[in-house]
């Protein structure tokens, strides 16, 4: 074959670098849609936050402010009435906790079986919650009164005699959680409700094939099965322990003395009489604490789930 002089043969086009799969141009749009919860996560919690860490540091008012390190909390766990509130905190706690665990798991099992008027009976349950905390403080303070109180009328309608609840140091706290417990529990049977009713029924089935009685079940299915909603309800109603303030004001107002008060309410009680700085430190006390007990009760739980 002969080519002609002054000719370049035909070349082919150069092929086209190839494009790996999965590899795309990096784009920032989508990371703009997290700037309305930036903004307002960093207005309402990291901006407040900041600033009570810094006007803890401070005796202030309302004009002015002046800088004096850590005397606010010296002179806060110097208080006499700190190791009391501290101690009523963390008794408040676990007792508020741990009773809407045990009850919110067992009535979630009973609303979740087949009886009749179960849509009702929820709702029955869940009621309390929406009702006004400072409503129910004032409503049980008149059922809790030692003479005239309903709760103990009908005691002695039966022959018994009841205590004074609200104005006997070795009762008052009890009291208090016992309400607590009444109101709160409605949303931890909804979370065990929510948990239990997630289960696969095969796993019951199975049960039932091999035998197993509705408490063993309970036991190896329901209870093992369930403990994310475990996990939800003993944190939340830990931090809401903690942080308990309004229905103790409302019912005992911290006394009869001491023997009621939490932190909260000693904070309550130092801004009341113009301690604005140490008020502010006493929060920042609370805070520290809520976060010490919570996050690492959060990671230890999650950790043993994960194990599981």
């Amino acid at each position: 074959m002969t080519t002609t002089l002054g000719t370049r043969p035909a070349t082919r086009p150069p092929k086209p670098a190839p494009v790996r799969a999965g590899r795309r141009a990096k784009s920032s749009y989508p990371h703009w849609f997290y700037l309305p919860a930036a903004v307002v996560y960093t207005a309402l919690f990291l901006l407040p936050t900041a600033a009570a860490f810094f006007f803890s540091l401070t005796r202030w008012t309302l004009f002015d402010y002046e800088f004096i390190g850590l005397d606010n909390f010296v002179q806060f766990f110097r208080e006499p009435a700190l190791v009391k509130g501290l101690t009523n905190t963390l008794i408040y706690a676990v007792v508020t906790s741990g009773l809407k665990v045990v009850l919110g798991l067992l009535l979630a099992v009973l609303l979740t079986s087949q009886i009749i008027g179960r849509g009702l009976l929820r709702s029955v349950v869940f009621f309390p919650v929406l009702v006004s905390t400072i409503g129910v403080g004032i409503t049980f303070t008149a059922l809790m009164h030692p003479s005239e109180g309903a709760i103990n009328q009908a005691l002695a309608a039966v022959g018994v005699e009841g205590p004074a609840w609200l104005t006997d140091p070795s009762w008052a706290l009890l009291s208090v959680a016992l309400v607590d417990v009444w109101k709160g529990v409605g949303l931890a049977t909804m979370i065990y409700i929510a948990g239990v009713v997630s289960i696969p029924r095969e796993y019951y089935e199975a049960a039932e094939v091999d035998g197993a009685s509705a408490l063993e079940r309970f036991r190896h299915v329901t209870l093992p099965l369930a403990r994310p909603a475990t996990v939800t309800v003993i944190i939340l109603s830990l931090i809401g322990g903690l942080r308990s303030f309004d229905l103790i004001w409302a019912m005992t107002g911290g006394g009869p003395g001491f023997t009621s008060d939490v932190i909260a309410s000693v904070i309550y009680k130092q801004y009341q009489a113009g301690f604005y700085g140490l008020s502010t430190a006493g929060n920042v006390v609370l805070f520290l604490l809520v976060s010490a007990l919570a996050v690492p009760l959060f990671w230890f739980l999650n950790r043993r789930e994960t194990e599981l």
